[in-house]
């Protein structure tokens, strides 16, 4: 046939590559392991502190920022969120007086968070129970090993995620 080009596809390119038993062992039992993390790290912050653990990450962010501030784009890519949902929640916060919101001066088209002494406060606060949790949850059922292969596993999805977004 002229003008018309077959592209032949293998069968190993039509079907997925479905996991094997081990790889959904630990497919499943990283998506349930971190959702129950999560969960329980957000509840101990909020039933004692009234804070949700969103919350604290951004509070936590700022606070290791010169002057305690940073760039809204950073922030939302430091806590792995869309500049959408960082806005809205740093919207929510501007108004329990934890951050506050200004423009960059040094270029006027950015906008600032900032953490507020209030926040400051609340981050110091919450931080014992979140330390606790943390230790209590995964790092001391660690041992050094696995904690060292868990950081570099969760390094490289990150740079892969990051790199192939663009």
């Amino acid at each position: 046939m002229r003008g018309f080009s077959l592209v032949l596809v293998t069968p190993s390119e039509q079907e997925p590559r479905w996991l094997d038993e081990g790889e959904m062992r630990a497919w499943r039992t990283y998506v349930n392991g971190s959702s129950m993390l999560m969960d329980r790290l957000h509840r101990e912050l909020q039933d004692t502190h009234g804070v949700s653990l969103a919350d604290y990450e951004i509070l936590v962010r700022l606070s290791e920022q010169p002057n305690h501030r940073m760039r809204m784009t950073q922030l939302a890519e430091d806590v792995a969120s869309s500049k959408s949902r960082v806005s809205h929640q740093v919207a929510r916060m501007e108004k329990a007086g934890l951050v506050l919101r200004r423009e960059c001066t040094e270029d006027g088209r950015g906008v600032l968070a900032e953490l507020t002494p209030k926040g400051m406060a609340q981050l110091v606060e919450a931080a014992p129970t979140h330390l606790r949790g943390v230790r209590a949850h995964i790092v001391d059922l660690l041992s050094p090993e696995e904690g060292e292969v868990l950081a570099k596993v969760f390094d490289r999805v990150m740079t892969h995620l990051r790199e192939s977004n663009g």
